[in-house]
């Protein structure tokens, strides 16, 4: 007998000598049900990141009509273009606005730029659950990665439902990489980007691949929505804990089925986590243990490893979803930005 078998047959014997039949009626499989818990602000993180923490999550609402989402999306939108000004301020770069392929984008240059980074290049695709912060909303997280790496970013203002679903935001982003590596030596580029950004990056390292297309030199998927149905653990165990989406339905289901338009979610294209990883370039993915995404990313991580692929894995304690682009300002967004910055110094142009 296996001796995980073995020793749970005696821990059952023992259960029922002492009286207590309920363990040995427990199947190995049978859900965990969980009673009311109470979860402390953890004392392990910056002061900062505990008041991050210490927030309630609030739901708002689901749009039911494409005029709804478009309602939540100016809503959305306007709080993060009111970021810019200040996080332009704080990492010293300009931002503009540049037509690549027809596809809006913005480029994002540090006032100072090293040597060694004048021939570099990093291509970020923004996140928002494939529907939000359309235009310079889109901006924030290209930002402090410039500001941090001193590299010169192109953010990708793809477009999205409800006006246009897939495959729009993939043909934009695409579109734009064919130009990029005409331009620039495509293992002197990185494509970063979190959540959807993080699935994109994932999506277009994939779809250049059976593409024939150059790869880029590093990747940085940010607890990537890689999988758009609600499979794996994090979507159970930290629901409700995440205080920044909060849960799978109603709001993520909605938008996942908003983008996907009638397509299987399970689509590779769609999930890249179903498909192929062999080739990869070198990567690095960013989570947290209160991330509602921990498991997308975590199993990207083995599919990476098993492909034999250069594969990191920083996971920040306490942060829920994107924490570390939320607030510039904790040490502990500053750490993640860095450990990527310093993945790419590694990698780029090897």
């Amino acid at each position: 007998m296996h001796p995980y078998l073995l020793l749970t047959s005696s821990l059952i014997a023992i259960a029922r000598l002492l009286g207590q039949p309920a363990l040995a009626q427990v199947s190995e499989e049978a859900p965990l049900t969980v009673g009311a818990r109470t979860v402390p602000v953890p004392d392990t993180v910056s002061p900062r990141l505990r008041q991050l923490i210490a927030r309630k999550y609030v739901n708002g609402g689901t749009p039911q009509t494409p005029e709804g989402w478009r309602a939540l999306v100016a809503t959305a939108s306007s709080a993060e273009v009111a970021r810019v000004p200040s996080l332009k301020a704080q990492f010293d770069v300009e931002v503009e606005p540049k037509l690549i392929a027809g596809v809006h984008c913005f480029i994002v240059t540090p006032r100072v730029i090293p040597a060694r980074h004048r021939d570099r290049l990093l291509v970020h695709v923004h996140g928002g659950a494939y529907v939000l912060f359309p235009g310079v909303a889109a901006t924030p997280e290209a930002i402090i990665m410039a500001g941090v790496s001193h590299t010169r970013v192109i953010s990708i203002d793809y477009r999205m439902p409800p006006d246009f679903p897939y495959p729009a935001a993939m043909d934009d982003a695409m579109a734009v990489w064919k130009v990029v590596v005409t331009q620039q030596k495509p293992k002197n580029i990185a494509i970063f980007g979190t959540s959807t950004g993080g699935g994109m990056t994932l999506a277009m390292v994939q779809r250049a691949k059976e593409e024939n297309l150059p790869l880029p030199g590093a990747i940085a998927p940010g607890t990537p929505w890689s999988d758009l149905t609600k499979t794996g653990d994090s979507y159970f165990v930290n629901e409700s804990i995440d205080n920044i989406l909060g849960a799978y339905e109603p709001f993520l289901a909605a938008a996942a089925n908003l983008y996907a338009n009638g397509r299987d979610l399970k689509d590779p294209h769609l999930s890249p986590v179903n498909g192929e990883f062999k080739g990869f370039p070198p990567t690095i993915l960013t989570t947290g243990t209160r991330d509602l995404f921990l498991s997308n990313t975590v199993r990207v991580h083995r599919k990476l490893r098993e492909a034999n692929v250069i594969a990191e894995l920083e996971v920040f304690e306490g942060q829920s979803h994107a924490d570390y682009i939320i607030d510039a300002t904790t040490p502990e967004s500053k750490e993640a930005f860095e450990e990527i910055a310093k993945f790419f110094d590694t990698h780029l142009g090897r």
